[in-house]
This record gives structure tokens, sequence and C-alpha cells, in this order.
């Protein structure tokens, strides 16, 4: 048999016969619940499988068709690879047909076959005529190709042609990938006595094997596969295309349901915001900037807002880049197709395609997002990484650009190293992290840090620079210091910049004025006079002749310099002065071997206010060291 996987979805009004087609066809009657049986109409989901004559085993989807149980239908949809279009031979095209085939177009599924069922109850011209309506109506459908094939599932008439049909389509399918992350949307949830909780979907991509960890999103939960089957037979390994049902470890039924998705863990994201390309069906009512819609994807359902970008109102039979605002995380990824309905009357009103999983709501009628949305639509990887950046005022990590693209990494690793040797894209590598930014945001960000240093150093003039930190808050407070530290770096080596440990400054500053030099000068002079008994702060802007906060920003000028050394919280000593202090102590230390507070003070003609800073300065530069109330010399090596 064939290894090709393969998911057929039914589709079409109430009680047209689907359900008993797909018995007719595979033996499976996929009515399970008794309400079913009571009503005659499929209200759940119902799975079966058929055996093609070229050995493929397709799995087989039957939606309910009646109109309050649309949204079961949509459920159904996603992952399906062609379609088994139903249409009853004594009723035509109904109203559940049309919206099932707009459904169709809107998920982007254009492979199909028509079954014109009940063949037995009509007569040779009205099925004639029949077949001309339902070909007519299709012409501007995406089934417009489809073969319509008669069938009667009583008499069996017309069965052996259509499983002809549908193993001829099954065979033009191009498999989904199952490399990858795995993804399966649940579309049923339940307990089984004696296993516990089983899920069940169509996987989508990758592959989920026995023992496998998995998460379960939007919940996030931790889960491990203890059971497989695809198509009622236990195996080891479930691959994209399959219908699987499996027993999970780790989650009680309750805890989880339709809509949520298991997943490889850290492949995919929930979101409440998606950027979408939408079109409204020409048969829907036009649609505002926030209007409220009920948002399909896969088997998630949830409220949502529209949030149009360059208009005031979507008209019926176009098409625009926007928003959604979901009131509630789904699952997405870039490329999933999607369906929204009005809430009353409940009809499917359009669709469209997820382009990205953006982190914030953007400004309306802003051309750049626009252009970026445009992208995303229509490039190539490349072209939608270079939009994205572009569009962001920072650089960004690549983990971001993934996610928010729904790329692998290493997809996007080779899109920004082409961009960075075309000199699009500025790369900031730092300790395995990389983060990226557009030529433009990177030449626009080094002229913003360079005015901001400019303003501050014009501010405090006399200061090494503006630090580091304050600039990083001021310019990139999301960007972390390392990578900050690097960026530095660049502009520092391109001569935009220059840096100190802790600052950030200009290259070529022309220094303190003449009178800042004066003041400068005069207050150093204060220090070097006051020995070992300095002033304080008040006291030497007094005797300068200047304010307290001018002779502040002096006196950091000083330290940095190193004409001045701060010994503890307001005390600074001359740099000469402490060098001859330092010397007396280590000659007199030399000759006693140890000496007490007190020694130290008389030696120096000082007070003990002084002298216990001082000893504990020394002891920091491992000049001397403590032992009891004394101190002795640190041996050196």
């Amino acid at each position: 048999m064939s290894l090709k996987r393969v998911v057929i979805g039914t589709a079409g009004h109430v009680d047209h016969g689907k359900t008993a087609l797909i018995k007719a066809l595979t033996g499976i009657d996929t009515d399970r619940l008794k309400e079913e049986k009571e009503r005659g109409i499929s209200i759940e989901l119902g799975f079966a499988y058929l055996d093609l004559p070229s050995g493929i085993r397709a799995g087989i989807v039957d939606v309910p068709g009646h109109e309050r149980l649309v949204r079961t239908m949509l459920a159904g949809a996603h992952g399906i690879d062609m379609v088994l279009l139903v249409v009853a031979a004594d009723e035509g095209v109904m109203p559940q047909t049309r919206e099932h085939v707009d459904i169709i177009g809107l998920l982007g599924i254009s492979r199909g076959v028509v079954a014109l069922t009940k063949i037995d109850l009509v007569e040779p011209d009205w099925l004639e005529l029949v077949q001309e309506e339902v070909k007519e109506y299709l012409t501007g459908t995406s089934l417009r190709d489809a073969p319509i094939v008669p069938v009667s599932a009583v008499t069996g008439e017309g069965l052996a042609e259509l499983v002809r049909m549908l193993d001829a389509l099954a065979q033009e399918v191009t498999e989904k990938p199952a490399t990858g992350p795995a993804r399966l949307p649940l579309d049923r949830v339940f307990t089984i006595p004696g296993f516990g909780t089983v899920v069940t979907g169509t996987l989508v991509s990758g592959t989920i094997r026995v023992g496998d960890t998995l998460s379960i999103l939007p919940p996030d939960k931790t889960v491990r596969v203890r059971q497989l089957q695809v198509h009622k037979q236990r195996v080891e390994e479930a691959r994209a295309g399959q219908r699987v049902a499996a027993n999970l470890v780790g989650v009680e039924a309750g805890e989880i349901g339709r809509g949520d998705v298991l997943v490889t863990p850290g492949s995919f994201r929930s979101a409440t915001l998606l950027d979408v390309k939408l079109y409204l069906l020409p048969t829907a009512r036009p649609l505002k900037h926030r209007a409220k819609v009920r948002f399909h994807l896969g088997t998630t359902e949830v409220s949502a807002q529209l949030h149009l970008l360059d208009r005031e109102e979507l008209v019926p039979g176009e098409e625009a880049l926007l928003q959604l605002l979901l009131e509630e995380p789904v699952v997405a990824a870039k490329g999933d197709r999607f369906v929204i309905r009005s809430f009353s009357p409940p009809l499917t009103v359009g669709g469209g395609r997820v382009l990205a999983l953006p982190r914030m709501k953007y400004k309306r009628f802003r051309a750049e997002v626009l252009q970026y949305l445009s992208r995303l639509a229509e490039g190539e990887l490349k072209d939608q990484v270079e939009a994205y950046l572009r569009k962001e005022s920072q650089p960004v990590s690549l983990e971001t650009v993934a996610e928010t693209l729904t790329e692998e990494k290493e997809r996007v690793v080779q899109a920004l190293e082409e961009l960075s040797k075309e000199e699009k894209v500025k790369l900031i590598k730092v300790e395995g992290q990389v983060y990226a930014c557009s030529a433009a945001t990177y030449r626009k960000l080094s002229d913003e840090a360079r005015s901001l240093v400019a303003r501050y150093l014009e501010e405090y003039p006399l200061r090494e620079g503006m630090p580091k930190e304050e600039l990083r808050s001021r310019l990139l407070p999301q960007l972390g210091v390392r990578a900050f530290q690097t960026l530095l770096e660049e502009w520092a080596g391109e001569g935009v910049l220059s840096l100190t440990a802790q600052a950030v400054s200009l290259p070529g500053l022309a220094g303190p004025s003449a009178e800042d030099q004066e003041r400068i000068a005069s207050l150093e002079e204060v220090y070097r006079r006051g020995g070992l008994q300095p002033p304080a702060l008040r006291e030497a802007a007094s005797l300068v002749g200047i304010e307290e906060k001018e002779a502040e920003e002096y006196l950091g000028y000083l330290l940095r310099a190193g004409r001045l050394v701060k010994v503890a919280e307001g005390i600074l000593f001359h740099r000469e002065v402490l060098a001859a202090a330092e010397a007396q102590v280590v000659a007199a230390l030399k000759e006693r071997g140890e000496i007490t507070v007190a020694e130290v003070r008389d030696l120096l003609s000082t007070s003990r206010k002084y002298v216990v800073p001082l000893l504990e300065y020394l002891d920091g530069k491992r000049v001397t060291r403590r032992i009891g109330d004394k101190r002795v010399l640190v041996k050196k090596e």
C-alpha cells in the first residue's frame, strides 16, 4: 500500500445524503450520536477511511450540513486535501451548499468531486437539468473544474465511477510535510475508561510518535503520548496528512477542548493579534472599522474585531490588508487560511490568509505598515524579513523575527545573512544571540545616539560622557545591556561615538573652557592644601566662590582625571596627599611590623574621622590587611 496520506472532506446541504454516501463507499457509519440517528442528520464530525484502487488510504471527514452547525463544518474542513461536494438530485443547489462552497474557496481548496446523490429518486430529464444547474453554479467558484458524478447510495449506481474520480484526484495531491514541528488541531476531546484522555484531529504538519512529549496550546499543558491510532489501527507513528487519535498522559479531558492545538514544544505560539489579508464575499454586507465577527481557524472559533488600516469600510468583493484583534488566543502560523462569519444573521461573510503574528497594534493609514503587509502577502521570505525590519524602530532578536513570521530560525538566519551582505540589514551578534535592524534604522539610531550624547555633554560639559545605561534607557530600553554594548562598539569603530568603561562621549571634544579650567585648578589647590583633613563639598565651594552644584561637577571632573581620590562617601583626598600618606604608613609598618588606628592618627597628625577611611582604602588596595584592631603589610608575591 502506498504511504501517501490524503484527507477528503465532505460538504453540502443538510440531508443531501453525505453520511449515507460515505457508508456506501466505505461501510462505515459516521453518524456516531444518538441524536444524529434520531434526527437523521450529522451534528458532530464523523470519520471514516477509504482504500482507493491506487493503494492510497484516504481519510474521510464527514461534516454536518445544518446551518446552525456550519462552525462544526469549519472545524472539519481544516487540513483536508480535497472535497467531496454532495448535492441531492431531487433538490439541487441549496443555501448550505452555497455557504459550504464559499468556505471551501476561502480555505483555498480547489481540488474536488461533486457527487450528485439520490438519482434513484428523479427522472433522467430532471437529473440532466440539475447537472447543468450545478455546473453553472460552480463556474465562478474554486470547484469550477470539479467533475460531476451522478450516484445512488441505495442502488450503488455511479459509486465505482466516483471512486475512480476520487482516486485520480488523490494521486495529484501534494502531501503535507512530515518534517518540521508537529501540529494537530483538536476537533474532539473525550475520555475512555481505563485509558484516560483521547484527542483527535488531522495532523497538519510534522510527525507524532508514541512516547513524545508535546504541548497543548493555548492552555500550555505538557503531555506525553501514550498511544496512537490512525484509521482505528494502533501505530507507533502518525505523519502529516493523517487522521489521528492520540491517548495523552498529563491532562484531563476537561482541561482542553476543540480549538486547542497539540504541538512540538516551542514551535508555535498563541496570539490575540494577527496580520491578515481578508477577502469579503460579494454576497456579504460591508464591514466597518472595528466591526465584530466570528473568526474560524482550524478547529478554533473566537470573537474578533477588524482593525482596518487603510479605509473606514471594507466593501463586498474587495480584499484588504488589516489586523484582527481576537478576544481569546489562538494558535496560528503564516499562510493559515481562516474564515469569518457574521453574528446576525450567522453567515459566512469572508476569509483569508494569516500573514504574521505581530506583537503590537499598528497605527492606521501608515504607508510603511501597508508596504510591509504587502510584502508579507506577496514577497519571498527575504523580502518579508527586510520589510519587517524596515518597519521596526529598534533591533529585533532573531527569535522575534522567526516567531512573528512563523518561520524556522534556520531560514530566517539565511535570509538575514543575505540581506547583511547586501548592506540592507545590520546584524548585531553577541554571545550566541543575533539581533537585526534595517540599514535605515541603524543609521537613524546612530544619529539619535550622537544627538542625545551631544545634548547631555552640553548640559554637563565637565563629565566624561553620558552614562551608558542612561543612553540605553533613552534610546533602546528593550535591548539588553550586552547587545547595546556591542552596538556602541560598532558606532565607536565608525567614529560616531567614543567610549570609556561607563560612559559614551563624542570624538575630538575640546575639553573644559578656560574659565572652567581656572575653577578646576582652584578647587584642586583647596584639596591639596587641605591635606589629610580635606574640606567638605560646601566648604570647598565657598572657598572657591562657586555654587555647590558647580563644585560637584568640577569635583567629578577631578575624580575622573585621577587628580582627586574618593576614599569614602564625602571624603576626597588629593592624589599627592594620599600617595604621601600611603608611603608614611608603609614605612612605619616596615619598621614596626604592625600599627593601630591611633598610631596612624598620630603619625599623620590627623583625626580618626579620616584615618579609618584611609586605612580601609589601603586594605582595599591590598597594601595593608586588618588583623583584629591592627594593620600589617600585605606580603607581595
